[in-house]
């Protein structure tokens, strides 16, 4: 009896499993972003801003809420700022920064000729001439500062007259800029490049503003490459992150301070490349996050100034999880923002000595515990170099090993972009594995989190090693008996979007369908169209014009997917964003008339008004239809 009671038990449980409900398109556009936005001004209260997509009106609405530091009910507020300590104003509280735009330079036809108001004509003299998804309009960014009272409406402008942006467009703001201690002097970050220079450089600086006397100071005038995020430790010292190379966007990612006019790389000699950081209150630790055996994690590194101490980097966390926002310290804890590949970001605290975890926010959390919810597993694949490669293999809810399941092979893009246990509102792979696919996703060359050499291997080499990592480890995924090997797709964006193009048509008919979203289809066109040039000069090695340039060369002839097309056999999706001016809309439109011509199946999907990403809710679920409505037709 006792037997038949456990055997009815079981099998209710498993029903009760399988009858849980899955990801859907419209559900995950119905959770809702958590974004922190720091501690209370008494360190009592997390402050954060939950953004809500809607559908029905394709916007977002935000709403804005407190919840204890040690846990608790979340409130929502409406002035929010009245908590928070305003970084903008100077520590004495005499003055507040702001940025806004000022127009400079003439670019449109009326700027020449006011007699022609009703011309549209821009006019350029040099490079970036348009960034991202928005044309240049002879407007800056400029940091400005006045009186911190409501009766001073205008401000001054620290960068008059500079061509020049801080906040950095297109993503920058008001990290770009900090008052020192004293409240004596502005510090930002600025690229003094203007037009072709702009493009071909990634040489940021942090400038120095004496408010006493108006003299501007470049204080990293030494390096090359990207300084960015200043910030002061608690008693005072200036801290920034820094790349050495200009004109190379992935570069090691060091944490600098300045201490006794000395400038100390914290992280020279650490295998890795820093993410965000976050001083202790006494100044004597930097917590950061970074990339590692694709998790992101919190690390730690001992400020020890002058002395010859050896600085080591330690790992705090660890788990197949990651570890993003870092907001701020209670205790003996910190505060950070963490979510996995089946769960968006919550807010949680974690003891630093006790190595616990307490989740604080629960903005989506019964969502999530109503939903059958994917396995991820974590799979070691020996490369055709010898390497060990790390690949994400995530199963479907309620898997069962018996059956055979449509196989996906994710391709990442950046090309440099850890794939890490990330939670995407579009390349969600929880949603894939809701509708049925088993998805492989290789952290191969080009990835954080596997060492510098491992990220640098990609530069150069896009369509070589590279592609052998993809192929290896769908293959040896696909020895496995619950992949049906007659189902395997290829899908990716950007330089995902590249591999797709590419391996379509080196894959000797492993794959049946393939989907490219803004992908890199003609290197050499790519190239000629694409608005950080400093970008393709870095990762192709040169012009196409340099025909003594071996290495440039191999991009633009064997890496070029344009030239592999009469090897195409499968079906393909190809996407695009209409304002994307990083990977501009004639590589898509050159893949699908050379897809068509040559009378492959293939479906141009076409969003006029989206840049690399798509972030309108109707497009997105425009985008979600799309997307398994091509698998399901050609897999």
């Amino acid at each position: 009896m006792k037997k038949i009671l456990i055997l009815i038990v079981s099998m209710m449980s498993i029903a009760s499993v399988e009858a849980q409900n899955v990801m859907t398109p419209e559900l995950l556009w119905k959770l809702g972003r958590l974004s922190p936005l720091g501690l209370s001004i008494d360190g009592k209260n997390i402050v954060y801003k939950v953004s809500f997509p809607s559908v029905e009106e394709n916007k977002t609405n935000s709403k804005y809420y407190s919840i204890p530091v040690l846990g608790g009910v979340s409130t929502e507020i409406t002035d929010y700022k009245a908590l928070l300590l305003d970084k903008n104003v100077s520590p004495d509280g005499k003055n507040v920064l702001y940025s806004e735009e000022v127009k400079i330079d003439k670019v449109h036809g009326k700027d020449f000729y006011p007699e022609l108001d009703k011309s549209n004509a821009q006019v350029y003299d040099g490079l970036d001439y348009r960034h991202w998804d928005t044309w240049n309009e002879g407007k800056f960014n400029h940091v400005f500062f006045k009186t911190n009272s409501e009766k001073v409406k205008g401000g001054m402008d620290i960068m008059r007259g500079e061509r020049f942006d801080s906040p950095q467009k297109p993503f920058g703001g008001d990290e770009d800029y900090i008052w020192s201690p004293d409240s004596k002097s502005i510090y930002y970050v600025c690229k003094k490049h203007a037009g072709t220079a702009y493009a071909i450089s990634t040489n940021t600086d942090i400038y120095k503003y004496d408010l006493t006397n108006g003299l501007t100071t470049n204080i990293t005038e030494s390096n090359l490459g990207y300084d960015t995020r200043p910030t002061f430790s608690p008693d005072g010292m200036l801290t920034w992150l820094q790349m050495k190379r200009d004109g190379y966007e992935a570069d090691k990612n060091d944490l600098i301070v300045s201490f006794k006019d000395q400038k100390i790389n914290l992280t020279a000699a650490w295998d890795g490349s820093v993410d965000d950081y976050l001083w202790s209150k006494d100044s004597k630790k930097i917590y950061f996050t970074a990339a590692v055996d694709g998790t992101k994690q919190l690390f730690v590194v001992n400020f020890t100034g002058l002395t010859k101490i050896a600085v080591s980097v330690v790992q705090v966390t660890n788990g197949d999880f990651d570890v993003n926002d870092l907001v701020g310290f209670s205790g003996n804890s910190i505060v950070v923002t963490r979510g996995d590949m089946n769960h968006a970001s919550e807010l949680f605290s974690f003891e630093l000595k006790k190595k616990t975890w307490t989740q604080l926010s629960n903005v989506n959390t019964s969502i999530f515990n109503s939903l059958a919810l994917s396995k991820t597993e974590r799979r070691y694949v020996t490369t055709t170099d010898g390497k060990k490669m790390l690949v994400w293999v995530i199963l479907p809810p309620n898997f069962d090993a018996t059956k055979k399941y449509p196989t996906l092979l994710y391709c990442q893009g950046g090309p440099q972009s850890p794939l890490t246990q990330f939670y995407s509102f579009r390349w969600n792979f929880q949603l894939m594995a809701a509708n049925g696919y088993i998805i492989v996703a290789p952290n191969r060359r080009g990835m954080q989190g596997h060492g510098v050499e491992w990220n640098e291997q990609i530069s150069k080499d896009w369509g070589g090693q590279v592609m052998k990592d993809y192929l290896s480890a769908i293959d040896d995924v696909a020895k496995e008996s619950y992949v049906d090997k007659t189902r395997l797709g290829c899908v990716g964006a950007s330089y995902g979007g590249y591999s797709a193009f590419y391996l379509a048509g080196i894959h000797n008919n492993r794959f049946k369908t393939f989907i490219a979203h803004d992908g890199v289809f003609n290197t050499q066109s790519m190239f000629g169209t694409t608005e950080e040039v400093f970008f393709n000069n870095w990762d192709f090695g040169g012009a196409y014009w340099e025909t003594d340039n071996e290495i440039a060369q191999k991009t633009y002839t064997v890496f070029n997917p344009a030239n592999h097309v009469e090897k195409w056999n499968a079906p393909i999706l190809i996407i695009q964003g209409g304002l994307d001016f990083r990977v501009p809309i004639g590589q898509s439109q050159e893949a699908f008339q050379a897809a068509q011509l040559r009378g492959i199946k293939s479906r141009f999907l076409y969003f006029p008004d989206e840049n690399h990403w798509v972030l309108k809710p109707q497009n997105a679920q425009v985008w979600q239809r799309e997307f398994y409505k091509w698998l399901k037709e050609t897999l």
